[in-house]
């Protein structure tokens, strides 16, 4: 049975960002799937990845690229099709644009230009693993991706390890093995989880400690890009809290100074 898509409004000028499935063609909205099917031209990261997309559903929109190396002449190109009334649509290669994306270099041309904007929410790889993990959803932290040097993914992680709430983190398939090695190291009884192939047929989220995940990873053929979930700490880690109480007990020294020099006024 094939369903009608709504009939929907898509002014001129305006920029929309689509979001667009993770993994299974079928997550796509309906509403996603009419502005795409409505709009002048479409922005992609990586077209030769989104032209399935687009053959599954019949849309015959001109589709060009837009990603981290060429985004310095094609955001001028875009806001002038924008200013001209072309009805652009910008899409990522999965999920929604301009998270991990480059698209947030879009949105501060738009700013720029005082250029309206507005996004087609659908898939989101990040909040499908915050649910699939089983930690705690009512406090957490998205940081993109990892760092590629050794170093300095050690420094992301511990400081990462110090956050109450639940962590999500965007890790290679060839680097998590070592990202695991270091949570081994500096936090071995911390509870992770990895979500992968995330709505696809063989999509897994195991959970464990370090060394049972690393247990989990060996010898396996992995693809793409996983997410990392790190369970929080529940509440600040004694050097924040030192931190904050500093912080706070010079805020009441000034607060008494400031109420003194207003009464002495009166």
């Amino acid at each position: 049975m094939m369903v009608p898509l709504p009939e929907i409004d898509f002014p001129a000028g305006i920029c929309h960002f689509v979001a667009t499935p993770i993994g299974n063609m079928a997550d796509i909205g309906l509403r996603a799937l009419a502005i795409l099917a409505q709009a002048d031209v479409v922005y992609a990261e990586d077209t030769r990845h989104s032209r399935p997309l687009f053959k599954r559903y019949g849309l015959n929109v001109p589709l060009i690229s837009y990603h981290d190396h060429n985004k310095v002449r094609v955001v001028p190109q875009i806001v002038a099709r924008l200013q001209n009334g072309d009805r652009v649509a910008v899409i990522s290669d999965a999920g929604m644009p301009c998270i991990s994306d480059p698209g947030y270099g879009l949105v501060k041309a738009l700013l720029a230009d005082n250029l309206p904007w507005t996004v087609i929410p659908g898939p989101s790889s990040t909040l499908a693993a915050l649910v699939l993990s089983g930690f705690s959803p009512d406090r957490f932290l998205y940081l993109g991706y990892a760092p590629r040097k050794k170093g300095q993914r050690r420094t992301f992680l511990l400081d990462a390890l110090t956050e109450p709430g639940t962590v999500l983190i965007l890790e290679s398939c060839h680097r998590i093995r070592s990202t695991l090695e270091i949570l081994l190291e500096v936090a071995p009884d911390r509870t992770l989880a990895i979500a992968r192939e995330i709505t696809k047929l063989h999509e897994e989220t195991p959970r464990g400690d370090a060394a049972e995940l690393l247990a989990v990873m060996v010898g396996r053929k992995l693809k793409g890009e996983l997410v990392l979930v790190i369970d929080g700490v529940g509440k600040r880690s004694k050097k924040s809290s030192e931190k904050n109480n500093d912080s706070d007990s010079k805020k009441d020294d000034r607060s008494q100074k400031n109420y003194g020099s207003k009464g002495d006024r009166r």
